[in-house]
C-alpha cells in the first residue's frame, strides 16, 4: 500500500518523525487499516490498542477511527531502541 499526501511540505523543521524525513508521504489523517499497514499488524490490534489507551491522536468521528499521522510516527519513534551508534 502506498501513501500519499496532497502537501509534502507539511514538515519544514528537522523534529518531525523519521518516515516522514525519509521521504514516506502519508496523509494527515490514516485509517485503521493504514494504521495496521503502518505498524505491520492487524486491525484487530489496532483496535485493542485503541481499547487500551496506547496509541496517540486517535480521532473518533462518530463510529469511524482515525489517527493523526505526525502523533503515531512520533510515538512509534519513540517507542523504538536506541541503535549501537547512538
Amino acid at each position: 500500500m502506498r501513501f500519499t499526501v496532497e502537501n509534502p511540505a507539511t514538515h519544514l523543521d528537522d523534529e518531525r518523525p523519521s518516515a516522514a524525513r525519509s521521504g514516506h508521504a502519508l496523509p494527515m489523517l490514516l485509517t485503521v487499516d493504514e494504521a495496521a499497514t503502518l505498524l505491520r499488524t492487524t486491525r484487530r490490534a489496532i483496535y485493542a490498542m485503541i481499547e487500551g489507551r496506547q496509541p496517540p491522536g486517535v480521532i473518533r468521528i462518530r463510529r469511524r477511527v482515525l489517527f493523526r499521522a505526525d502523533d503515531l510516527l512520533h510515538w512509534l519513534d519513540q517507542k523504538r531502541a536506541p541503535s549501537p551508534e547512538e
